[in-house]
């Protein structure tokens, strides 16, 4: 028999008090831990990645999710005295987001070419609830791209704040007839001697990239890259529906920020669109802010693509939260209007200002249960992307974590069992 959950007299609560004030007086302040602390947030809301549970506690020992369980085993359970014990007070507690579509933030870009930028979008992005990314390329020059390759690379370990995960290369093998704001000279045919040269560059660490099913030797390249466990995703692609079904073939089975930059829905021919809505095994990204996609049709797509097959990205550029002027992006300079970052050359759009939370957010408002856009936000890029043990709160998995108000401001972000920021 189920009663109401037991609660400690007000006589006994500085017994569960104490661990946090001795945590306290060992240097565990707000927003310091270090990986090997016991950490335990409690009497929150637990999105899982999976399920929601209401008034439950999150364990995390040693840089691990240790356990998940109940406000009330969390009032019969006892921990070291060196434990950090925090209070959610009903917020949210979720996997950390992962964003596996990103350029750059608060100022620093891939386009920098510096290891140095990678770490700084590290650091700010880790105060926005984001744990993991994946740093991602434009087209450019072959000694950039390498360049920028690298500098991906060379951060890795070395993070302050979200972890690198990958270098994410959306291009060069891309469509002319579907550019978006991609730079025309940089733009190539499919040449495998300079994937064999990105790869050796990215010494194992290129997680995804995006391309045309439609070019010339895809087959080639998408073989070429399953072999090396890069995920495929067809973008910014002018492919007819004949050309999506041979890249599914070919294993290319995930597509870049749907809608946007692909062959539209024609009733001869779906092409990109109509291909990614027809078939349940191609999954796709979806950038939410509201302007890049109308919020109706995130709605008719949510309608037809389970949960499990949408990845929330940000796309968002290098001034995304800088707040001096002038704004840069992929070396030109844009404006911010109406929440886009506009090419200031000839007004067209250069792409998004969104973080994860923000967006995340809107995708709720739009109708999505918060326990699915935790979902599409944490552990679909873990899973899509072969990540690892993330994105779920489960014993056994990294202890990456965010916990974020009912009015979605980020409250703490953990990486690795380290605070990047706590508010609690």
């Amino acid at each position: 028999m189920q009663g109401k959950p037991w609660r400690l007299s007000r006589s006994l609560e500085w017994l569960f008090a104490l661990p946090k004030a001795i945590a306290a007086s060992y240097g565990y302040k707000r927003g310091k831990s270090t990986p090997m602390s016991t950490i335990c947030i409690h009497n929150g809301t637990i999105l899982a990645g999976y399920a929601r549970m209401e008034h439950c506690a999150i364990l995390i020992e040693d840089g691990l999710i240790t356990d998940v369980f109940s406000e009330r085993r969390f009032e019969q359970k006892r921990f070291p005295s060196d434990a950090i014990i925090l209070d959610a007070e009903d917020a949210f507690i979720a996997p950390g987001f992962i964003d596996s579509h990103i350029h750059g933030f608060s100022g620093f870009g891939t386009e920098d070419l510096s290891t140095e930028a990678i770490l700084e979008m590290s650091k700010e992005l880790g105060r926005f609830g984001v744990t993991a990314f994946c740093p991602t390329i434009y087209p450019m020059s072959e000694e950039d791209m390498l360049a920028s390759v690298r500098a991906c690379v060379g951060a890795i370990g070395k993070e302050n704040g979200a972890r690198v995960m990958g270098v994410h290369l959306e291009g060069p093998f891309i469509s002319q007839a579907r550019l978006g704001v991609q730079r025309a000279e940089y733009v190539r045919p499919v040449d495998l001697d300079f994937m064999d040269r990105l790869c050796v560059a990215g010494n194992g660490f290129i997680t995804n990239m995006t391309v045309a099913p439609e070019l010339k030797g895809m087959r080639e390249l998408a073989l070429y890259c399953i072999k090396r466990g890069i995920v495929l995703q067809a973008g910014h692609t002018d492919a007819t529906y004949e050309n999506m079904l041979e890249g599914m073939q070919a294993g290319i089975l995930h597509s870049t920020h749907f809608f946007n930059a692909m062959s539209r829905l024609h009733h001869r021919d779906p092409g990109a669109v109509g291909a990614i809505m027809i078939h349940s095994e191609l999954s796709c990204e979806i950038i939410a802010d509201g302007k890049h996609v109308h919020p109706d049709l995130i709605r008719l797509l949510m309608r037809d693509k389970p949960p499990s097959k949408v990845v929330l990205v940000t796309d968002s550029l290098k001034p995304t939260e800088q707040h001096n002027c002038p704004l840069f992006a992929n070396r030109e300079e844009v404006e911010l209007l109406d929440g886009l970052f506009m090419r200031k050359s000839d007004g067209v759009i250069a792409g998004s200002s969104l973080t994860m939370i923000r967006g995340l957010q809107n995708i709720v408002s739009w109708g999505v249960a918060v326990e699915n856009a935790v979902e599409m936000a944490s552990s679909n890029p873990a899973r899509i992307l072969g990540l690892g043990k993330r994105g779920l709160l489960v014993p056994g998995y990294e202890a990456d974590v965010v916990v974020f108000g009912q009015d979605y401001r980020i409250l703490a972000s953990i990486v690795g069992g380290r605070f990047v920021k706590n508010e609690l």
